[in-house]
């Protein structure tokens, strides 16, 4: 190889300290500060966890572990930096910094599996317009959904909490909920979701369709109608129809550690199947997971 490539890995981004949740809620928000009650609320979330999502801390790591991945692959030839769409380090500066390194190339990958033009081609276009103001030829990975190192990981993760759930336990696989134009505009998200879900199922052994199931959760706090079913609703079908004694959720949309995974299914979620009389377990997450960032690096090798 005789020029190195740097890697723009983009995450969502979260505040690193509490004093930066107004600023990052604002941001989320387009520019609109949050009322002080949207802003209470947020903050009896986060506390509700500890203080602060640990997102920063699992982020930093999977860059770490993506770096590791590529020198084993090709030493000195690739330089990992992290681009967040909510937080510091911002995507543009991510990308200008490697501008001013000198890099002429970069892969833009982003940490969510599925592909939709409203999350991930957002995080795309802007490294690729970053990209032009800073010299850097930047071409991204759209979509890794049914990355194998990924499937292994999740459906390991699947036979190893329904060790301990009830038999006949539903398995639910969850990513974060969008607005539902997305059907009416053709974007891949939902079906990609179902391929996802479809594979790990396969490898965990699940009954079809009588052993797990597909749903959203996280849903914005919009006008709009967003994809469902919500999980929440999921859960009140089952306990309702005696289907099921048991719920295990595959958080397979979220790669990490955060308010969505750690609050809403671990708190709420949990809350509700439990006072339905099910049993509630989700599956761990990627985070730093040396076989799915192995297998990540071989996609940025190969683009």
């Amino acid at each position: 190889m005789t020029e190195r490539t740097g890697v723009v890995l983009m995450a969502y981004g979260t505040p690193r300290r509490p004093e930066d949740i107004e600023a990052y809620y604002t941001d989320i928000r387009r520019g609109r500060p949050p009322t002080p009650e949207q802003l209470a609320d947020l903050r009896r979330r986060y506390d509700a966890i500890g203080g602060l999502s640990p997102m920063a801390e699992r982020t930093d790591a999977q860059r770490a572990g993506l770096q590791a991945a590529l020198d084993e692959r090709v030493p000195g030839g690739y330089e990992v930096v992290l681009g967040m769409k909510h937080a510091e380090p911002r995507i543009e500066a991510a990308v200008d910094q490697l501008g001013r390194a000198g890099f002429r190339r970069a892969v833009g990958l982003v940490l969510a599996p599925h592909f939709s033009g409203l999350s991930v081609g957002q995080y795309l276009e802007r490294a690729t317009a970053a990209g032009k103001d800073a010299g850097v030829d930047v071409r991204g990975v759209e979509s890794w959904h049914l990355l194998e190192p990924y499937l292994d990981f999740e459906a390991a993760a699947v036979r190893d909490e329904l060790a301990s759930m009830p038999a006949e336990t539903k398995v639910v696989f969850t990513a974060h909920s969008l607005p539902a134009r997305v059907v009416a505009d053709g974007d891949p998200y939902p079906d990609e979701l179902a391929a996802t879900a479809a594979a790990i199922a396969g490898r965990a052994g699940l009954a079809a369709w009588s052993g797990w199931g597909t749903a959203w959760q996280s849903a914005g706090r919009t006008p709009d109608p967003w994809l469902g079913p919500d999980i929440g609703t999921v859960i009140d079908d089952l306990a309702a129809s005696g289907r099921a004694p048991g719920v295990l959720v595959c958080a397979c949309g979220f790669v990490a550690d955060h308010l969505e995974v750690l609050y809403d299914l671990d708190v709420e979620a949990r809350a509700r199947a439990e006072a339905a009389g099910l049993q509630f377990a989700r599956t761990r997450c990627v985070n730093a997971d040396p076989s799915v960032l192995g297998g990540l690096a071989d996609l940025v090798t190969a683009t």
